[in-house]
């Protein structure tokens, strides 16, 4: 298995006070689990935490891109939006956003238990 890139390894040691997580590669890039839910996605050396309608504002408000890819020729969005760079920098600030992007996971993966 190829070694994780630094970028991913900065993450883990960012979110190490946040609980087991995990990076797993996936479709190109590298997706951030706790307790196995994705909250986080890597694409590049880019962070995006998981989003939802009552979170995007906090990103989309801030000017933060929505992850995006190509599929089929036609832009595809998800619900993960970039993180602020100030999250990259200091361990609470990644701790605070991730908290939250892990709840906006747990939501979701509760919706599609009922």
């Amino acid at each position: 298995m190829p070694q994780r890139s630094d970028f991913v390894e900065h993450l883990l040691e960012l979110l190490a006070g946040f609980g087991t997580t995990q990076a797993r590669r996936m479709f190109g890039g590298v997706g951030i689990f706790r307790d196995d839910l994705m909250f986080g996605l890597v694409s590049g050396d880019v962070l995006y935490l998981k989003a939802d309608d009552t979170t995007r504002h906090q990103f989309e408000s801030r000017g933060l891109k929505q992850f995006s890819y190509v599929r089929q020729g036609k832009p595809c969005h998800l619900s993960y939006y970039e993180v602020p760079a100030a999250a990259l920098d200091d361990a609470d600030t990644m701790q605070e956003w991730a908290s939250q992007a892990y709840a906006v996971a747990r939501h979701a993966n509760k919706d599609k238990l009922r």
